[in-house]
């Protein structure tokens, strides 16, 4: 009996709803939902098309990537020992021969590198 009488002040609320609401309104909620439905599953394919070829680009340039990272490092290592030896020579003819810079560049750093690994 309980049951009957709730499904019977459903289907009364129901009744009012729907004359509270115009059909070509939903109807117009309905297409505009769909359409918006394929947008997005377009949108969505074609992201995932996108990370596919992300994934297989990445996958083809990691291992160049990861080479020219190490003999970039390699390089840089080399050059500063380089510089570091260049400085030693540099101090040791200005020990040995005190006026051979005149100009005042022995005061100058010989490295003016930037630093970049500084941000």
């Amino acid at each position: 009996m309980e049951e009957e009488s709730i499904r019977e002040a459903s289907k009364e609320v129901s009744r009012e709803f729907k004359t509270l609401i115009d059909e070509r309104d939903l109807d117009s909620l309905k297409q505009l939902q769909l359409l918006i439905l394929g947008r997005l599953q377009d949108s969505n394919a074609v992201l995932s098309h996108f990370n596919e070829n992300s994934e297989n680009c990445f996958a083809e340039v990691s291992a160049d990537f990861s080479r020219n990272t190490r003999l970039l490092k390699s390089m840089k290592s080399d050059l500063d020992y380089i510089f570091q030896k260049l400085r030693n020579m540099k101090a040791k003819i200005l020990a040995t021969y005190p006026d051979a810079f005149p100009d005042g560049s022995a005061k100058e750093v010989l490295d003016r590198r930037p630093d970049l690994e500084m941000p």
